[in-house]
């Protein structure tokens, strides 16, 4: 079990983030190349300070008129993301990690804090899963397939919360706990988790035709 262990944090680490990167460069090579050949147009008006306006307008609460529209799932799907992206990254047990394997660390979250912060995205997970039962026009394009993610990103933060609080054995809960972490690396540019690239790639090429050519606003 410990040498399953020091290959996840050590040789894996690197196949992960590996995939990761060139995963979403490859995906972004395609898309472009993809719209250019079905669009040839959509370079021609793009335009930077317009995008950069009205990506920086969609990461702000209700700034927008259908965050407005839609309060609770406006405030679940920030909680969610901001929880998400910093809990990885500040949590103590990790960024020790980082200090052991390549002697960099930095600022860390409170454990009080980063427990609530797993929590909450574990909360919003179970929002989404019961919005897309529930909701008719969520429901009807959700597949199976959209569950399985759900609980892909789901399992890392389970499972670190099976181990903090020592729940079954604790060793077994660690090892999940980073292959879960790491399946989730690797599935981001293969499944609708490249959001994450696609969000900007979309509002950029949005808020290029809405403000530069239809001239108005986006949001």
């Amino acid at each position: 079990m410990h040498t399953v262990y020091i290959f996840l944090t050590g040789p894996m680490v690197w196949v992960s983030l590996l995939i990761l990167v060139f995963g979403l460069i490859g995906k972004f090579i395609y898309l472009t190349s993809m719209a250019k050949k079905r669009d040839p147009w959509i370079f021609n008006y793009f335009q930077f300070k317009y995008a950069i306006k009205s990506i920086l307008i969609w990461l702000v609460p209700f700034a927008t008129m259908n965050m407005r529209r839609n309060p609770v799932m406006t405030v679940v799907t920030f909680v969610f993301h901001i929880c998400l992206i910093i809990v990885p990254i500040f949590a103590l047990a990790h960024v020790i990690m980082w200090e052991e394997a390549w002697g960099i660390s930095w600022w860390t979250l409170p454990e009080t804090v980063a427990v609530t912060m797993s929590f909450l995205v574990l909360g919003g997970i179970l929002f989404f899963i019961i919005r897309r039962m529930k909701l008719p026009e969520a429901r009807y394009v959700t597949r199976v397939q959209d569950y399985f993610i759900l609980l892909i990103v789901a399992l890392p933060f389970l499972t670190g919360l099976l181990a903090y609080y020592q729940i079954f054995n604790y060793q077994l809960m660690i090892i999940l706990h980073v292959a879960a972490g790491h399946i989730m690396l690797i599935a981001i540019p293969f499944t609708w988790l490249s959001h994450l690239l696609l969000f900007p790639m979309l509002r950029g090429y949005v808020g290029s035709e809405f403000q530069g050519v239809r001239n108005v606003k986006d949001w």
